[in-house]
């Protein structure tokens, strides 16, 4: 029968559906799912359901409460799981009931297998309330999941049952799979270790919780057309998430704008504005092997249903009727949405306070519940842990405050105390603009009481500034303070300008007194009338002098007066180190960069408050689902399946890294991902290409620090240099490549967006031109997201992460690459350096600047004391020649050039590391004409990528900053 003609029968009886419920328990009972419903909660709870006659037995059928013996039992095999799938397909429609389509089979089959997630979901925090377990709750602005199904029932370990299952419906698992879109929820790299944390957190038992915002059109659908990268929104809710759970009798209000009243208590109270609502959507994550199912609660943004102006609509007002429902749907609607304008900014920073303020009114209410009637508010820190996930959830702090402070009634003393203890920061950069400045008049305009705690906040950091350098030099206090406060450009506080006044007087007057001191040695003793009345003059004179020239007032104030030619700013970043207990960087090179720059007077103040943790990526989804014919090499050659909890267990690949028959058989598995990525190519751009070349491969978000032009610099000069050779001379010289580029540039990156044209012409021009054939191809794979990453990793040869030095944070993709045993060329930058430790350094191609070099570089530059090189010369001058066609390259050639201004001077050193970039590409077509070393290599890589599991890294955050045990459940 044909699957798309296979029609799913109306008459699916009671027996049917007690089949699919059977498959869930033992064979003597069903279970159904209920609401339990209790005075403070509501929620998705399964209970037996017996037969007639052991109810006879029964008072009350029993609730899961001893969870172990029924979740222990749930291993359906194909027959319940056709029975489960018929039954969503007939009873959950998402579709016309006439035909069971891929579509209507992927719905079906994913809504089957959620059911199995809800009962885990439940039993997990079901016995956390029980417990009253202490617990982490991980905010991010992203969470780049990929798809969800394959993830699920492999962590489930029920692939081979819904396989067989969906073969006997007519269809392959994997077509299946393949029509669930990415969920749109993230962007890049940040995302992406947000839901490797999630698997890790759930996998590991930890007690946690993720929260975000459920974006309706997430970034943006990137096409790549002759105009380059071009956007559309994102489709991926439009026929519904079948893994998310709309908790409509879970929201909180959100305020904007407003003022802020003092009663007759003194409590403030913000009051007034815009009001919207922040309702729950839930999305279940499973653990591998466990029965622990963690939750990622995202917001969606609405009103009141009384906000809307029926009088204004029936008056033919339609505009204004829904406008208030518009601005606050519009929260949700996109990922980062452009903050070019001040409207865009106001949207951005309301996406940011949504989400903070949302999840801890949720965490709060939570802690409150579990505590009972008696809230002891000391122990919150006891028993929640906030991590926030860059800079973005920064107002998590000021917002936590004014929720203890103005809702719950603690002082002052009390709410930072307890926000201190509570709250920690993740430093994922060391670009200015990603270390977030805020304009004080747009926060002040729409969070007026979050300023006013942010200035306390301010306050109190300046009396700790303070206390540590003293008011004697002032020069020395006005550079701590203008690199160390939150509030950037804004003056003192009165009380801090009185008191280094008062200060400098007592300095001045402590130095008049110690010249006036008989019983020094500068006094002086005249014994003559008319000289002691002239020394008295001058001494008269001397003191109007001093004071004229050092008044303390106006010397206080020329030093610490505002500039007003520049903005009033908060800096996040900077209120997240003050306002938590623990900042970590994500790479040990990032880490002594925080330390050592970037945050460097906050590190001497506060030493132990630093730490490092190096980021890491999930094995399960990055080698097992993903590339599961080699997954099953290495547990044949490790022994077991154990790697994929403790990746410790790669490293023993390593004794068996020159044994031929594992060679032979790891080549033969790279080939046959090598065969996907050019079927999926073939499909994605219609390029066809040889898989008998080198896949060389840079997919990342793009963006100049991370250097995709110097790569496709790299390979207009490797073009030209064929061109100029014979075909004999070419083949002997160069080894055939594949060079495959993927990644968004966003939307308002002008350079960004250049770069990505430069690179499709360039493929246009070197895929048609008959002389190079299959020698070199050049492809942008559109719409770069998890799903597309999972094909193009596994087949990967070469890698490219060529940063430069002290700009990547750490980097994730680079792991994922090495895990699958590809070969890294790169800089010294972010976990490269760790990588090249663990690999080893005859396993990676090594090239570029180092990072402490960078700063010294520039100033070279800007002194005009750089010599180009004469091979990068010819490279701009051959593109400039039109080779590549009309587009004018100019400003993108231009920003390679010149000594200093803004987007000139090669400020990413792409001109100065050129050279030693392609002699170390010339060492790699060497190294690939080797494959039994090039196989010895690619082994070596994945063994080494044994410290870079997520799971590693989780462990470390529970450990270190949330101070969290797993929880395994009974």
């Amino acid at each position: 029968m044909e699957a798309s003609a296979l029609s799913i029968s109306n008459s699916i009886s009671i027996s049917s559906i007690a089949l699919l419920t059977a498959s869930l328990g033992n064979k003597h009972s069903r279970r159904h799912f209920a609401f339990e419903k209790s005075p403070s909660r509501r929620c998705f709870v399964v209970k037996n359901v017996a037969s007639k006659k052991q109810q006879e037995k029964l008072v009350e059928p029993p609730a899961i409460e001893e969870k172990g013996v029924a979740l222990d039992a749930l291993k359906p095999d194909s027959v319940s799981v056709i029975s489960s799938i018929k039954y969503h397909a007939e009873f959950t429609p998402s579709f016309s009931p006439e035909l069971f389509e891929l579509p209507k089979a992927y719905y079906a089959t994913a809504e089957s297998v959620r059911d199995m997630l809800i009962i885990n979901w439940n039993a997990t925090y079901d016995y956390y309330e029980k417990i009253n377990v202490k617990q982490a709750y991980y905010l991010s602005m992203e969470y780049l999941q990929g798809r969800a199904l394959l993830n699920a029932i492999g962590n489930l370990e029920l692939k081979g049952a819904y396989a067989e299952a969906l073969k006997k419906l007519g269809y392959d698992l994997e077509d299946v799979a393949g029509q669930e879109p990415d969920a749109a929820l993230g962007n890049g790299g940040l995302g992406r270790l947000a839901s490797c944390f999630l698997d890790s957190m759930a996998t590991l038992n930890y007690p946690a919780w993720g929260y975000g915002l459920r974006y309706r059109y997430g970034l943006f659908k990137q096409l790549i057309t002759k105009d380059g990268q071009e956007e559309v929104a994102e489709n991926w809710l439009e026929m519904g998430n079948p893994w998310e759970i709309v908790r409509n009798d879970i929201s909180y209000p959100i305020k904007f704008y407003g003022k802020v009243i003092q009663g007759q208590d003194g409590r403030k109270e913000w009051v007034g504005g815009e009001d919207i609502i922040a309702v729950a959507y839930d999305v279940p994550i499973p653990g591998y092997k466990t029965k622990t199912t963690i939750n990622l609660r995202l917001w969606s943004t609405k009103v009141a249903a009384e906000v809307f102006d029926l009088h204004a609509f029936n008056a033919g007002d339609h505009a204004k009727a829904y406008e208030a429902m518009k601005r606050a749907e519009k929260i949700c609607y996109i990922l980062y949405p452009g903050d070019e304008s001040y409207e865009g900014k106001t949207l951005r920073l309301k996406q940011q306070y949504t989400l903070c303020s949302a999840s801890l009114q949720d965490i709060i209410a939570r802690f409150e519940r579990r505590s009972g009637e008696q809230v002891n508010w000391e122990k919150f820190p006891e028993k929640v842990a906030v991590q926030m996930n860059d800079t973005h959830p920064t107002l998590c702090i000021p917002e936590l405050i004014r929720i203890l402070v103005d809702v719950k009634g603690l002082s002052w003393e009390e709410a930072w105390g307890i926000t201190q203890r509570t709250v920690a920061y993740t430093n994922h950069t060391v670009l200015p603009e990603a270390l977030e400045k805020w304009s004080l008049n747009l926060l002040q305009e729409l969070l007026p009481r979050h300023v006013e705690i942010i200035r306390m906040i301010d306050a109190e950091l300046i009396d700790i500034i303070i206390k540590e350098y003293g008011s004697e030099d002032l020069d020395l206090l006005h550079e701590k303070l203008k690199q160390m406060r939150i509030l950037d450009n804004i003056e003192l506080p009165s009380s801090v300008l009185d008191l280094l006044v008062k200060s400098q007087e007592s300095l001045l007057n402590n130095s008049l007194t110690e010249e006036q001191d008989p019983e020094s040695d500068a006094a002086i003793k005249p014994t003559d009338k008319e000289e002691v009345t002239k020394l008295e003059e001058e001494e008269e004179d001397k003191e109007i002098e001093v004071s004229k020239a050092e008044d303390p007032a106006k010397k206080v104030k020329s030093i610490f007066q505002s500039d007003t030619k520049q903005p009033q700013l908060v800096r996040m970043a900077n209120l997240c180190v003050v306002g938590g207990h623990a900042v970590n960087g994500v790479a040990e090179i990032h880490s002594d960069i925080v330390k050592e720059e970037v945050f460097n007077d906050f590190y001497k103040l506060w030493p132990k408050k630093f730490q490092n943790k190096t980021n890491g990526v999930t094995p399960r989804r990055w080698l097992e689902f993903c590339n599961p014919e080699l997954s099953k090499i290495i547990t044949k050659w490790t022994g077991s399946d154990d790697w994929l909890i403790n990746t410790e267990k790669l490293v023993e690949l390593r004794k068996f890294a020159d044994n031929e028959d594992l060679q032979s058989e790891w080549r033969e598995v790279k080939m046959s991902n090598k065969k996907k990525i050019v079927s999926f190519l073939k499909e994605k751009t219609g390029y066809v290409v040889s898989p008998d070349a080198m896949f060389d491969v840079q997919i990342k978000r793009i963006h100049e620090y991370k250097r995709q032009l110097m790569n496709i610099l790299g390979i207009v000069y490797r073009y030209k240099k064929m061109k100029e050779m014979s075909p004999e001379e070419r083949k002997a010289k160069f080894v055939p490549r594949v060079c495959l580029f993927g990644g968004k540039a966003f939307a308002t990156y002008v350079q960004a967006k250049r770069i990505v044209k430069f690179i499709t012409d360039v493929g246009a021009t070197i895929n048609h031109d008959p002389e190079i054939g299959d020698l070199l191809k050049v492809i942008f794979v559109p719409d770069y997201n998890v799903s597309v990453a999972e094909v193009l990793i596994p087949g990967s040869e070469l890698s490219q992460h060529i940063s430069t030095a002290g700009m990547e944070a750490s980097g994730t993709s680079n792991m994922k690459f090495a895990m699958n045993g590809c070969i890294l060329i790169g800089t010294l930058d972010g976990a490269n350096v760790e990588i090249r430790e663990e690999v080893g350094e005859d396993n990676f191609f090594l090239f570029g600047a180092r990072a402490h070099e960078i700063a010294g570089l520039r100033k070279e530059r800007a002194e005009g004391k750089f010599v180009a090189d004469p091979r990068f010369e010819e490279v701009k001058a051959f593109v400039r020649s039109g080779v590549f066609g009309t587009y004018n390259y100019n400003e993108l050639m231009g920003s390679l050039e010149g000594n200093e201004g803004y987007g000139r001077a090669d400020y990413f050193l792409v001109e100065k590391d050129f050279p030693s970039y392609i002699e170390c590409q010339e060492k790699v077509d060497e190294a690939y004409r080797d494959q039994k070393n090039w196989t010895k290599m690619s082994i070596l890589n994945t063994a080494g990528s044994s410290k870079f599991s997520s799971d590693r890294t989780i462990h470390q955050y529970a450990r270190d900053i949330w101070m969290i045990e797993p929880v395994i459940l009974p």
